[in-house]
């Protein structure tokens, strides 16, 4: 008997029920189905390349002759570094720690050897290097090893003392094994320690090996050796096989004679105090490593890391070059893992000539130049500075307009840096290939510092196309009694929140910590602005009234320098919030303080906007959650956790700022019900008494009644690290806060008990609740705890996206126009319709119309993503202008400049339908426009949420691809948004 499937008939009826609706509104196309062409098979996760610091280094290795680096971490990994664009990345199967590696010169092999007490043989001469052969040690720990220049014998030291020679060739172990009691049976009858340091005599090359123990010096085949006063770190030889040099764990520097090994020729401590009287120099911290390197035009040069004084408290690590009778001590960011010297000649009997000094940090790789005064550094050409200042934001881009990388490139190499080595970089091994790729990628990282990196991700490596720094806009203080007291961090008020770019047009738009954005135009031609452009918000975005609605005047921004005077151009202040002195609330002030002197813009990207929200009744603003900028509308819209605002930056003018709940019509499909109260606090002995608190109202409920508007009452907190300084604000304050609750005590004053919570949720410098608890539970978190209620969910919606586009804003309307999608940390999606005027002089003059459209759709979690799908599937692009100089002269303006109308592009004329993509961090849904109809729903994920998602253009088919928190990488086409089993999931957990 066939078994009964329920799910197969309500996915029936679902289907009748939605071809029926489609029916019942002609012209939509709800019914037809998209053809599909994407494929699990089709989505395939591979790895390419890993960009950045190789974490934990360990270990180095520099191949003189094919002039390549390796560098070997803590979990295995082996990068290999040639010249500028060369990079490849290798893994140890085991994981183990990269304890030494060791180059077949100018052979294209690599030996490694891992803590695990293994060796690998890597050849280098494939295109993906890969293991040859490998050994493993069972019973003893390996600690150095040495391959002789040009030899077929690999010496393996051990922890017990003994060393064991490899045939490099077959990779096996021959039969003969130096014990350690055998080789120094003679001299003493003690263990020496573990073997530190093998070589040979750069004379007697392959006759003499010599050994070097934890606390002797040992000699092979010739049965000599010397008992050391204090442990051996490293030895060094002159090249002419007379002398070496060991640094031992004292900070001194020993040097010793072949034929008289029985006490040193020479001892010196290089960071020593030398005392009086002849007595012993202090000791000092260890000298690590030591090298030698010799020159046959003048003094040789000697490098060492570590041997500071004690006294030296607090002191970064230092890398010191003695040469002659200088000594030059070079402080390094970061510990020193390990260090080479570069020399002109492999040969070790022969003249080293060195000319540079590769030194391996715990988090960088510096280049030193030995033959330039004062030693500078090369410039790093490898992407590993990425966190050079902490990543904030990241944003990738792929298939940009072809000539945008040239054009990147060539402002970017005239960017001056100063203080570097003028000669070329010296690590210049392998060939520079291009990558599969064949079309244009860039990714754009903002950090902390406030800059700004365009890199060229098209290669198998990043490049540096190009940097800007946005703090140049600002004043920056001097010292600590210079700081601004208007800061809401106090720590980089200049980090980069969110961008957004537009690649055709090139405009980028910044938004920062300290609730500031700035717009920025692309000139090859360099100008010097005399005086910034800012704005100012009137009043920030949550305490913002409705606009009258007896009235259309738009809220104008100061023009471009004119006087920033409250009395010309600003909004007349509270009247209990008038003063901007340090004593009372704040008001009208921004975070950060913009230059008012000329400021010299290169060739690149130039301020054309700076945008600033102003401190309001005491209270700072809102950071920026949410981003967008479209060069044909010649608008920029940004949101907070309170609204959002419409910025004209051809005219300079402010369009619209709206509360969130404004945005929601009337006649909404999702009707919200008002507000909950938050919980009441606990009360404190500083919080005045309901009778006192009564008795004020009474008396200023009538006057403020008058003022009250039917708008949103959503309160901003303190953001950031700010420290409150009023422990209680005066209840004029709050009664101005809460019209609202003043309404309600008019109706009925007995519900005093329940405004008393409702005005302390106002409040958020109540002395029960720091500003760090505020910060955190207001700031838009993805934090998805069952401990967070609905009603305070509901009190901190925020706009989380934006999507420019030509759609169909309303439901009665089968015309394209320009439309403004709203996307909210609560799962709704509003259509905001807009009204441009003709291009050309006119739409310099005439004002940009904005009206609200109502809720298109509402999904479970934040909307993280929007996109439009014309009939046939196919993903449409917001529209764009093409770039032009704005600096150019206006013959050069006329040629390029082809501005592109704001009307419905050619490639969507003649459409009667579209398809609204959704993507929330809970679902991911299918609207049919202009009907408003959901055709296709998917709950993407129940167990977590989805941290980014976008919907790609794949293999000519659309498709939405989404990144979960638990480390899925999971892709959804439109089938998949009915049939939940057929998409590709891939787990990105480690």
């Amino acid at each position: 008997m066939k078994k009964f499937n329920i799910r197969k008939v309500l996915d029936g009826l679902t289907a009748v029920s939605s071809s029926s609706s489609a029916t019942a509104q002609p012209g939509t196309r709800e019914n037809d189905v998209i053809q599909e062409t994407l494929q699990s098979e089709h989505f395939q996760l591979c790895k390419t390349v890993r960009h950045g610091f190789p974490h934990q280094p360990s270990s180095m290795a520099f191949d003189p002759v094919q002039k390549i680096l390796a560098v070997g971490t803590q979990s295995g990994a082996l990068r290999l570094f040639g010249r500028a664009g060369v990079e490849c990345y290798c893994q140890h199967e085991s994981g183990a720690a990269v304890i030494q590696l060791q180059f077949l010169i100018n052979e294209g092999a690599l030996v490694s050897a891992l803590a695990d007490d293994s060796i690998h043989l890597w050849n280098l001469r494939q295109k993906l290097p890969a293991i040859l052969h490998s050994l493993k040690f069972n019973r003893e720990r390996i600690t150095y090893c040495h391959l002789p220049f040009q030899s077929k014998w690999l010496y393996i030291g051990t922890e017990r003392g003994n060393i064991h020679i490899v045939n490099v060739e077959s990779f096996t172990l021959s039969g003969y094994v130096i014990m350690w009691n055998k080789a120094i049976e003679l001299s003493t009858k003690t263990h020496p320690g573990p073997v530190v340091h093998i070589s040979d005599n750069p004379m007697d090359e392959g006759k003499k090996s010599h050994v070097w123990y934890g606390v002797v010096w040992f000699m092979l085949w010739c049965g000599s050796c010397c008992a050391v006063l204090q442990a051996i770190h490293s030895v060094a030889w002159h090249h002419e096989g007379k002398q070496f040099v060991c640094s031992h764990s004292d900070g001194t520097l020993t040097t010793w004679n072949v034929r008289a090994p029985a006490k040193p020729a020479q001892t010196i401590t290089p960071h020593g105090k030398q005392p009086k009287d002849g007595k012993k120099p202090e000791p000092c911290k260890p000298i690590l490593k030591v090298e030698y390197k010799t020159t046959r035009a003048g003094d040789p040069f000697m490098v060492l890391s570590g041997g500071l004084s004690y006294d030296t408290v607090g002191r970064r690590a230092c890398l010191t070059v003695m040469h002659g009778k200088s000594t030059a001590v070079l402080e390094m960011d970061y510990p020193i893992v390990d260090f080479l010297t570069l020399c002109e000649t492999p040969y070790p009997n022969d003249f080293q000539e060195p000319y540079a000094v590769v030194v391996l940090l715990e988090k960088d790789l510096v280049v030193i130049d030995l033959g330039q005064i004062g030693y500078p550094i090369f410039e790093n050409p490898y992407p590993l500075t990425i966190h050079e200042s902490p990543v904030t934001c990241c944003e990738y881009f792929a298939d940009c307009p072809a000539e945008l990388i040239p054009a990147l490139y060539s402002v970017g190499s005239r960017q001056k840096r100063q203080g570097y080595s003028k000669k070329e970089w010296p690590i210049s091994g392998g060939n520079w290939g291009q990558g599969t790729q064949s079309y244009p990628e860039i990714i754009i990282t903002g950090h902390a510092d406030g800059s700004i990196k365009f890199w060229d991700a098209s290669a198998l490596m990043l490049q540096v196309l190009y940097k800007l720094k946005t703090a140049k806009v600002f004043e920056r203080a001097r010292g600590k009694e210079e700081k601004p007291s208007t800061d809401i961090v106090e720590e980089d008020p200049f980090a980069i929140q969110t961008l957004s770019w537009c690649p055709e047009s090139r405009m980028l738009c910044v938004a920062g910590v300290s609730a500031h954005v700035i717009i920025y135009r692309f000139s090859k031609q360099e100008v010097t602005t005399e005086v910034l452009l800012e704005v100012r918000m009137q009043c920030e975005l949550s305490d913002v009234d409705s606009p009258d609605p007896g009235g259309d005047q738009t809220p104008t921004l100061p023009t471009p320098g004119a006087s920033s005077s409250p009395q010309e151009n600003e909004a007349p202040t509270h009247p209990s919030t008038g003063s901007n002195s340090t004593d009372g609330p704040r008001d009208n002030i921004p975070c950060l303080q913009v230059r008012s002197s000329p400021l010299k813009q290169s060739p690149g990207y130039q301020v054309e906007l700076v945008i600033q929200l102003v401190w309001v009744s005491g209270e700072p603003p809102q950071q920026i959650t949410s981003l967008a900028v479209n060069s044909s509308y010649g608008l920029v819209v940004f949101g907070n956790s309170s609204g959002l605002a419409v910025v004209d930056y051809l005219q300079k003018t402010l369009l619209l700022n709206m509360g969130t709940t404004e945005l929601y019509s009337p006649s909404d499909p999702y009707p919200r019900q008002p507000r909950s109260p938050r919980k009441a606090r606990q009360p404190s002995a500083d919080i005045p008494t309901v009778t006192s608190c009564m008795s004020s109202l009474s008396n200023l409920y009538t006057e403020s009644v008058k003022k009250l508007r039917f708008s949103h009452f959503s309160k901003s907190r303190c953001v950031g690290r700010s420290v409150c300084s009023s422990p209680c604000p005066s209840v004029s304050y709050l009664l101005s806060k809460s019209y609202f609750c003043a309404f309600l005590l008019l109706l009925n004053p007995f519900h005093f008990t329940f405004l008393i919570p409702l005005i302390l949720s106002f409040c958020p410098t109540w002395p029960t609740h720091s500003c760090h608890a505020d910060a955190k539970d207001n700031s838009f978190s993805r934090s998805r705890s069952s401990s967070v209620t609905s009603i305070d969910r509901e009190s901190r919606e925020a706009i989380s996206s934006f999507h420019f586009c030509e759609s169909f804003p309303r439901k009665t309307e089968n015309l394209l126009s320009p439309s403004l999608l709203v996307g909210t940390t609560q799962g709704s999606v509003l259509v905001v319709a807009l009204s441009l005027p003709p291009s050309g002089d006119q739409r310099l003059q005439q004002p940009v119309s904005i009206s609200s459209c109502g809720t298109l759709v509402r999904l479970k979690g934040g909307v993280l993503t929007m996109a439009l799908l014309d009939a046939t599937g196919a993903l449409l692009p917001p529209p764009y202008e093409p770039w032009y100089d704005p600096n150019a002269s206006d013959e050069e303006k006329e040629k390029s400049r082809r501005r592109r109308p704001a009307s419905p592009p050619s490639s969507q004329e003649g459409q009667d339908s579209q398809y609204a993509v959704v993507c929330s961090e809970k679902q991911a849904k299918v609207v049919a426009l202009p009907s408003q109809a959901d055709i296709y729903k998917h709950n993407i994920t129940e167990s977590s949420f989805v941290l980014r998602a976008d919907v790609v253009q794949m293999a000519g088919a659309s498709c939405i691809a989404c990144f979960c928190a638990n480390g899925h990488i999971m892709t959804l086409r439109m089938k998949t948004l009915m049939n939940s089993s057929s998409h590709t999931n891939t787990n990105l957990q480690q």
